[in-house]
């Protein structure tokens, strides 16, 4: 029997390409969530990278980016793979991305209400490099999972799920 820090290859494809199958037979929640995220992070590099600030486009794929945002925020809440049997309602540690997610959200909105386009801009990169680049990171490369399991086959995570 495999312990704990194996994955068990025999579900999945041992070649090295990616095999999307582990995300055809999730959860509906973590389709949802991966459905939200995509767009998110495309369109929050384009406004942090390429957008014109300001622009009557940038307003709008801001008002979207952060919509997206809160609504993957949300629904991990409804996503307890990592940890079912956790004493804190099925949360694990990457769910303390959802406070900080939606702080930042909130930062983003108040501070640009308030005139601080400066302050803005700082929740805005910080939403953008906290919950989608460090998070996303961290479940790709070093934790065991779904993601890992789609981009990285034949591989196993450096931490256990």
């Amino acid at each position: 029997m495999a312990n704990k820090f194996e994955r068990q290859t025999s579900l999945y494809d041992k070649g090295t390409g990616m095999n999307i199958q582990p995300l055809l037979d999730a959860s509906l929640a973590v389709k949802a969530h991966v459905a939200t995220l995509i767009p998110a992070f495309a369109v929050g590099a384009w406004l942090i990278f390429f957008s014109r600030k300001g622009s009557p486009w940038h307003r709008k794929l801001g008002v979207a980016y952060l919509a997206l945002m809160t609504t993957t925020a949300f629904i991990t809440l409804f996503i307890h793979i990592k940890a079912p049997a956790s004493p804190f309602f099925g949360f694990s540690l990457t769910h303390l991305f959802v406070p900080f997610t939606l702080f930042m959200v909130y930062r983003a909105v108040a501070t640009l209400r308030t005139g601080n386009i400066k302050g803005h801009a700082v929740a805005m990169r910080g939403l953008f490099i906290g919950a989608l680049v460090i998070n996303g990171l961290n479940i790709v490369f070093f934790r065991a999972g779904i993601t890992h399991d789609v981009l990285f086959p034949a591989t196993r995570a450096v931490l256990p799920h």
